[in-house]
């Protein structure tokens, strides 16, 4: 299994929180979309790749399971690994943890798909990029 990367860390605050006292699922998803980011500039997809080549990365599958509630002032780290590569889409995962506990509170399991963002449809990844998801696929 490759080893994870370390993708987000950031706190839990006031407004994070719902009506029930603890994180909201939409601030989750917008902290494992952060952790994404990072992830994609992890394996060349940076933000200056994406606009000079005109491509893109589409999610079209996410599952998301919550162990663990998180409450305002909790400290959260991301971390990432991923886990396939084909030659338009990848497949990752997100483990969000309690930094005082230590213990996964939620996970994330994505497909994206790369894309052309002028013809608007999935294309294959270049070898740049095949190379260095490869080389984090080998990190054990």
């Amino acid at each position: 299994m490759p080893q994870p990367l370390l993708t987000y860390r950031g706190t839990v605050y006031p407004w994070h929180c719902d009506h029930v006292g603890h994180m909201n699922v939409m601030w989750y998803v917008g902290k494992f979309d952060e952790a994404t980011w990072q992830l994609f500039n992890a394996l060349g997809l940076s933000p200056s790749y994406l606009r000079s080549s005109n491509r893109g990365m589409a999610a079209v599958d996410q599952h998301i399971s919550y162990m663990q509630e998180l409450h305002a002032g909790d400290v959260v780290t991301v971390r990432s690994t991923l886990l396939e590569l084909k030659e338009k889409s990848l497949r990752f995962v997100h483990e969000m943890s309690n930094d005082e506990t230590a213990e996964v509170v939620a996970r994330t399991t994505l497909k994206a798909v790369h894309m052309d963002t002028i013809a608007r449809k999935s294309c294959a990844f270049a070898q740049a990029i095949v190379t260095k998801a490869n080389s984090v696929l080998a990190s054990a």
